[in-house]
């Protein structure tokens, strides 16, 4: 099913729940560039679009610094980007999936963002323990601005399925900005564990 921008409880809860997401940014080669990313799903932008923070985290990457990170200067390029949030169930009835089409910003730990960096960075950290060992508090965070939904199969929740942690918390306000421009670099997953370069 496609639609605009909003997202209804059950589509909001299939994306809480979920622990990572596929995130797609174009390559100035031209080919899609695909990373797992973990995320969090924050409250609507004051046009009342959703938004959703993946956080540029500190596992060793060859770059120390994050806007060298290739999904960064994609997104410096072309801002718009594609996220796919899916479930795998040997249960066929239970498989669905989320596809949105987003434009990106980048929200860096300066005073006129501090208190929306503030709020997702305490939302990662309660969806995701392993991010109390990060500096997320120094680092920059990908805000992804929901602009259309597809959605597919069965979203309902898994049974027995708890209200889970790190969901829609409480509101998150304030600037955010297209990437600035880097050189060079590579980028690493920001799912928790990995240490692959994307």
């Amino acid at each position: 099913m496609t639609r605009p921008s909003e997202l209804d409880a059950r589509a909001i809860s299939f994306l809480t729940s979920a622990r990572t997401a596929t995130l797609a940014t174009m390559a100035p080669s031209g080919r899609p560039r695909l990373v797992p990313i973990c995320f969090i799903v924050g409250d609507d932008a004051p046009d009342g679009r959703r938004r959703l923070y993946s956080p540029l985290d500190d596992k060793p990457k060859q770059s120390n610094d994050p806007h060298d990170l290739a999904r960064v200067r994609d997104l410096l390029v072309l801002p718009e980007a594609t996220l796919l949030v899916d479930r795998w169930s040997e249960d066929w009835d239970r498989l669905g999936w989320i596809r949105l089409e987003t434009r990106a910003a980048l929200l860096e730990p300066e005073p006129h963002e501090a208190a929306e960096h503030e709020a997702a960075v305490g939302a990662l950290r309660a969806k995701y323990p392993q991010y109390e060992r990060h500096r997320l508090e120094s680092r920059p965070i990908l805000r992804f601005t929901v602009l259309r939904v597809v959605t597919w199969g069965n979203l309902e929740p898994e049974p027995g399925q708890d209200d889970p942690a790190g969901g829609v918390g409480r509101p998150i306000s304030g600037r955010g900005r297209a990437p600035r421009r880097a050189g060079g670099g590579n980028a690493s997953s920001s799912s928790p564990g990995g240490n692959r370069r994307h």
